[in-house]
């Protein structure tokens, strides 16, 4: 009769540990997938980003194949050394903008989203992230918009004015 009992209780209690321990498990295994990071959206301007990727990682799988080894008739010709381009002085970047630009950082935590007009209904083409620095151009007749430029990129457009902090 104490046997049973005992039986009884000890078969409770393992039950009851099998099934924490199967929660348990399971919650862990959730909590892991929902921690994943989602894939990063691409949006229709990063498709150029997404051209430049792929063409750095080929050449760079060109230069990572073996070349064939040179003949023994061959002899090696020693190659030149780069010279070092010269970086432009701040007042040479300055003469180099056009009359009344000047050149400006981001200060929208979130980027800015470039326009083809001094509209918030026009058309979006492109956009700025955070801290970046652009060359304001121009601004609006009514102020609310400026006219940037990216630098780089060349790329040319219209931003909220208020968005930019100019540079020394």
């Amino acid at each position: 009769m104490i046997g049973n009992i005992f039986k009884f209780i000890f078969g409770f209690f393992l039950a009851i540990t099998i099934l924490i321990g199967g929660g348990v498990a399971t919650a862990l295994y959730f909590m892991n997938r929902t921690s994943i990071n989602p894939p990063k959206p691409i949006f229709s301007n990063d498709q150029s980003e997404i051209k430049a990727r792929a063409a750095r990682e080929a050449a760079k799988a060109n230069l990572d194949q073996k070349s064939p080894s040179p003949s023994p008739t061959t002899a090696s010709k020693p190659k030149p050394t780069p010279t070092p381009t010269p970086t432009p002085t701040p007042t040479e970047v300055a003469e180099k903008l056009p009359p009344g630009a000047y050149t400006a950082r981001v200060t929208w935590p979130q980027g800015l989203s470039i326009r083809t007009q001094p509209q918030a209904e026009a058309e979006r083409a492109g956009g700025v992230g955070f801290n970046e620095e652009v060359i304001v151009l121009s601004q609006s007749n009514d102020g609310a918009w400026q006219k940037i430029r990216l630098k780089g990129s060349g790329q040319e457009g219209w931003v909220k004015a208020g968005n930019t902090e100019k540079t020394e």
